[in-house]
């Protein structure tokens, strides 16, 4: 036998061009075609399409933490409280006008009254400071 005779027992198989990376065979991982099977992909996040159509915030950033004040007719007081007593922010959370001390409140003078009261560092409006002292009390801060 001569070097020339020699002849291989299995036929040569063309080598395939795999995707580069990876140990899974022809498209490594990607799929078929498109962008994502592409190099260099890049699919923008979903977040930031969502985050850009949410309104911009403008005007004024510094607006007030708590929120508007609770609102005390005179009539609700004085059909609560005696003539003559004090009022304040503890005897109306006491009498359970108001529910919390630390809350913000006005008196406002939606209607008349005839019983006299001392109002205690309580905001009142112009109206119901009027009707206060009509009727014979007094307005402190």
């Amino acid at each position: 036998m001569r070097i020339h005779e020699i002849k291989k027992t299995n036929r040569r198989k063309a080598q395939k061009r795999v995707g580069r990376g990876g140990k899974r065979g022809t498209t490594s991982g990607r799929g078929q075609k498109g962008q994502r099977a592409r190099s260099g992909h890049r699919i923008r996040p979903a977040e930031r399409d969502i985050v850009a159509k949410f309104p911009k915030l403008r005007g004024v950033k510094n607006k007030s933490v708590s929120g508007k004040a609770i609102a005390v007719d005179i009539s609700r007081i004085a059909k609560t409280f005696a003539s003559g007593e004090v009022v304040s922010k503890q005897t109306l959370k006491k009498h359970g006008i108001i529910g919390d001390v630390s809350a913000k409140v006005k008196i406002l003078g939606n209607s008349d009254i005839t019983t006299k009261l001392e109002i205690e560092g309580i905001p009142v409006s112009a109206s119901a400071r009027e009707k206060i002292e009509k009727a014979g009390g007094s307005v402190k801060k």
